[in-house]
């Protein structure tokens, strides 16, 4: 029987467009998106920013994997909180399980920089029970560790938890966990879903 229910938070209960914000920010300038992309998320250079590490650090490593766009790179980690918005239905969405008798959990990979860039749409995170961000345990999904140190935390049965994430690599994880799994692809969807599994218990 599903007891909890764990969210990820970027790409599920607030937005996460990355895409449209580095269009807005270089409108037009395709080659250079593709450079500044492959810097940033190639070879997992800002998962070391959600994993804890210092943000100079982290800067100066993918600057140094291109270093003629540092100034377009600079930009970036300035505005990078305009790539995350409010979801207005997730407060009702939690409310409703929350009411429904469910402990709700957070696990995500999440930076204390980016959280302080845009702070205000973290504001649902006291209708949740608790949680862990990779960032404070120096652990990022989907490593195997970071889903245990939220097990052990929280004293959870994986088999008694559902856990719902953007990305399908995470959500395997948290399968292979043991945690029954539900890959976010459409508010809408992932609402269906979770009833209908909730519904088999």
């Amino acid at each position: 029987m599903i007891s909890t229910i764990i969210f990820d938070i970027g790409g599920v209960l607030i937005d996460f467009d990355w895409d449209g914000f580095i269009h807005r920010m270089f409108p037009g300038r395709e080659e250079l998106i593709s450079e500044l992309n492959d810097a940033v998320w190639g070879s997992r250079r800002w998962d070391r920013l959600d994993a804890g590490d210092e943000p100079e650090k982290v800067f100066a490593s993918i600057i140094a994997h291109d270093p003629k766009h540092e100034a377009e790179l600079r930009k970036v980690f300035e505005n990078v909180g305009d790539t995350l918005k409010k979801r207005p239905a997730t407060p009702e969405w939690l409310r409703d399980l929350k009411a429904r008798g469910y402990r709700l959990l957070y696990l995500s990979n999440y930076s204390r920089y980016v959280m302080g860039k845009n702070p205000d749409v973290l504001d649902f995170l006291p209708l949740l029970d608790g949680g862990i961000f990779s960032c404070d345990v120096r652990m990022i999904k989907p490593d195997r560790e970071i889903y245990e140190a939220l097990a052990e935390k929280y004293s959870l049965n994986p088999g008694e938890c559902v856990f719902i994430d953007d990305l399908a690599r995470n959500v395997q994880a948290g399968i292979d966990f043991g945690f029954r799994g539900i890959q976010f692809i459409t508010f809408e969807q992932v609402q269906t879903d979770l009833n209908n599994l909730l519904k088999e218990e």
